[in-house]
């Protein structure tokens, strides 16, 4: 594991706002020198703890704005079809999340989409495709008070 010193924790939290702020701005904001401060980021990256750089993308404008969290049972609980599940999800470009979970159910999804009858094409089509899928909840997104991913 990395030192996660204040520093480090400073840098992380910038990163995570504002993947594309400048070194200098950064080392400014976490009260380093320029070159002290791409030598940590370039250290967290080497270490894994930072695993790359994203853009946010506008739900709505990509057709992604309708989402639903979807609790999935299995029939069998073998790692055959833990697997076959899995691969299935990977599959479905719908499924921007997948997590196998311990509990009532074995997997949550996160599932995005762009409207109720996409959604619905998705639960039956794909998903109700799926070999030892026992359940299927779908729990639909009204709103976000807090989505640090956006």
């Amino acid at each position: 594991m990395t030192n996660l010193d204040p520093i480090n924790a400073a840098i992380l939290r910038e990163l995570s706002t504002d993947g594309r702020i400048s070194n200098l701005l950064l080392a400014e904001k976490v009260g380093l020198s320029p070159s002290a401060c791409l030598r940590r980021v370039q250290e967290l990256e080497r270490s894994g703890v930072i695993k790359g750089y994203r853009a946010r993308l506008d739900p709505a404008q990509t057709g992604r704005a309708y989402v639903v969290y979807v609790a999935v049972g299995l029939a069998e609980h073998t790692k055959a079809a833990q697997s076959g599940f899995e691969q299935a999800m990977q599959r479905a470009d719908e499924v921007a999340e997948c997590h196998n979970v311990a509990g009532a159910f074995e997997y949550m999804l996160r599932v995005e989409v762009a409207d109720l009858p996409a959604y619905k094409a998705f639960h039956t089509d794909i998903l109700g495709t799926v070999p030892h899928v026992r359940s299927i909840t779908s729990y639909m997104v009204m709103g976000s008070s807090k989505d640090t991913r956006c």
